[in-house]
């Protein structure tokens, strides 16, 4: 009997439209409070986006509000800076 090969999810990262295995990728996402936070998880509760670990996807996502239109809410300036330095601590862990 032949093993079940299991299809990995694919998401699509918001800052380069590149198609990735979903374990690639951060989740952002914005919890049913409306705040925005870096999900490590990828299961918490509410609307999530995808990007891939990179500063560069990040910036592309801010400069066309592509982030604030996948999540449906306003980013304020504080809050993207917290993004931006969470994120630069997982770039930089690895």
């Amino acid at each position: 009997m032949p093993s079940r090969i299991r299809k990995v999810p694919q998401r699509t990262c918001i800052g380069c439209n590149e198609v990735k295995n979903k374990k690639e990728l951060i989740r952002i996402v914005k919890t049913p409070e409306h705040k925005v936070q870096v999900d490590f998880t990828g299961k918490q509760s509410g609307r999530g986006s995808y990007i891939c670990p990179s500063m560069e996807c990040l910036e592309k996502a801010f400069k066309d509000n592509r982030l604030e239109n996948k999540l449906g809410i306003n980013i304020d300036p504080e809050t993207k800076l917290q993004l931006k330095e969470r994120l630069g601590a997982t770039i930089a862990n690895g």
